[in-house]
């Protein structure tokens, strides 16, 4: 096995353009990856990797090396950034990049940059005794899950490879060792904002803030006060995702303030999980013991986060420490406010609403109650009543979704009613509903099912498959009906396990 990484000479494969690496040493830790033994490339998202301006015909002949860490490309800047975070409601000063590595960054065809960033790719300084490296089953977890948020339409880190390593790695039992290479608008946590505070470096929090805005904010430059607007700016994105996250029964599982992005996007896809019957205090996280981290509770969490981000932010945002409190303090209130406002457009256009009445959230939480009651699959009865809104010989199998069939009539009843006043045409309602309504979301059994096999015989063809379905998560894709199907009762997942 090679030692030490080998170097790309061409420079065409990344036309990288680093901007982090250019703040100050004490933000991140040089580091190159460790080489593995035997890669082998399990996927390459190509049309990522096209809008990206890459070398798609070099990833394709030297991906697995890439990938992997064994080469290094040309005008790549590896290091591992430093973050602290608040895990479970618990401080922990010196988190950083455990088994992550940033290689760079690129600037796309539309002029937006991102992070490079291989995971899994050996130890750096911020692992804490831990190996660095990454087993098959997460990456393919991380790879399904954050295209599928994509094709979804939630904003979230994205894929671009996975390669085995021809490594084992030594967690509760040896598994295969893979690398997965993630593509964000950016890596800066409010775990990131925390890393200098925790410290008194006030330099390093402004630094940080200012780079934040010219990267991702950078309208802000010219506010009055553009800390206070930043922080307003990520509490407006977060308030917009974590709606999103309930609107599809997404349960992030792991909302350590080192896994809230300050883009605004989804990141770190460990314990998550899609809810199949809907229970507002659903858990899946085999870490979360006292579900702080339930689906109801995200929005709170999100609001607790901010709150975390906001005491960094405090001496940027004013002198008078009591006037900086109370500036921040009416941001996280508008939080709950906007997020409120989020969820519940989301709400009214996933039962078919184009305008709003005074009654509207409680038909929602009538709808939402009944199928708590009634066992009902959050993601197949809402897409049931999409099918239902344009044609009334849907009804039975809406009603089949609840254990009870006849319990659906009364909402029903008012329902209609309701839809009697909203101004879309029984055409128009459909079309909208059937894009606010997925058929196919990654239904925790599947995923299973892709990974085992890929384990267990080295077969990537359910892994495969999956991808293909997600890609299409709101067309019908009658040959993959099976794909929207709630588990049987033997197949149900009841936890899932971060990948450290």
């Amino acid at each position: 096995m090679t030692s030490t990484p080998q170097k790309i000479r061409s420079g065409a494969a990344f036309p990288f353009d680093n901007s982090y690496v250019g703040l100050p040493e004490r933000f991140f830790a040089p580091q190159t990856p460790t080489p593995v033994a035997e890669p082998r490339l399990i996927k390459l998202n190509e049309p990522l990797a096209a809008e990206l301006g890459l070398d798609v015909e070099t990833l394709r002949r030297d991906g697995a090396a890439i990938f992997s860490g064994n080469l290094v490309p040309e005008g790549a800047e590896p290091l591992a950034m430093a973050y602290a975070g608040h895990q479970f409601g618990g401080f922990s000063p010196q988190l950083g990049d455990g088994r992550a590595i940033l290689l760079g960054e690129v600037v796309d065809r539309s002029g937006k940059r991102f992070d490079i960033q291989l995971k899994g790719a050996g130890p750096t300084p911020f692992s804490r005794r831990g190996d660095g490296r990454a087993a098959i089953g997460p990456v393919l977890r991380e790879y399904i899950i954050s295209e599928a948020m994509f094709a979804l339409g939630i904003p979230a880190t994205r894929a671009l490879a996975a390669v085995t390593t021809g490594e084992p790695v030594y967690r509760e039992e040896v598994l295969p060792g893979a690398v997965f290479t993630r593509v964000a608008a950016s890596h800066i946590r409010v775990g990131t904002f925390q890393y200098f505070a925790a410290r008194g470096d006030t330099d390093g929090v402004r630094a940080l803030a200012d780079y934040v805005v010219d990267r991702h904010y950078p309208e802000l430059k010219a506010a009055e006060e553009p800390h206070l607007a930043l922080f307003s700016a990520i509490a407006e994105r977060q308030a917009a995702l974590i709606a999103r996250w309930l609107h599809v029964g997404f349960i992030h599982g792991v909302m350590n303030t080192d896994n809230m992005t300050v883009s605004g996007e989804t990141i770190d896809f460990g314990p998550c999980a899609f809810m199949d019957v809907y229970n507002p205090a659903t858990v899946f996280s085999s870490i979360d013991q006292h579900g702080r981290y339930a689906y109801a509770n995200q929005p709170a969490i999100g609001q607790w986060n901010l709150a975390r981000l906001g005491e960094t932010l405090l001496p940027l945002i004013g002198p008078e420490p009591d006037g900086a409190v109370d500036k921040a303090n009416a941001i996280i209130r508008a939080y709950g406010e906007r997020f409120q406002a989020e969820w519940l457009a989301g709400m009214r256009r996933k039962i078919g609403l184009a305008g709003k009445e005074d009654g509207d959230l409680e038909l929602v939480q009538a709808l939402l109650s009944l199928m708590q009651a009634q066992g009902a699959d959050f993601t197949v009865t809402f897409r049931r009543l999409s099918d239902l809104a344009g044609n009334d010989g849907a009804e039975p199998a809406f009603a089949r979704s609840f254990r009870e069939p006849e319990a659906c009539t009364p909402w029903l009843t008012r329902w209609r009613e309701r839809l009697s006043r909203d101004p879309q045409t029984a055409a128009q309602r459909a079309g909208a509903m059937r894009r606010a309504n997925p058929a196919f979301i990654p239904r925790n059994h599947r995923v299973e099912q892709a990974i085992e096999a890929a384990v267990e015989h080295g077969d990537f063809s359910l892994f495969e498959t999956l991808l293909t379905v997600l890609s299409k998560p709101y067309e019908d894709q009658p040959e993959f009906a099976a794909y929207m199907e709630p588990p049987k009762p033997e197949e149900r997942v009841l936890q899932t396990f971060c990948g450290t």
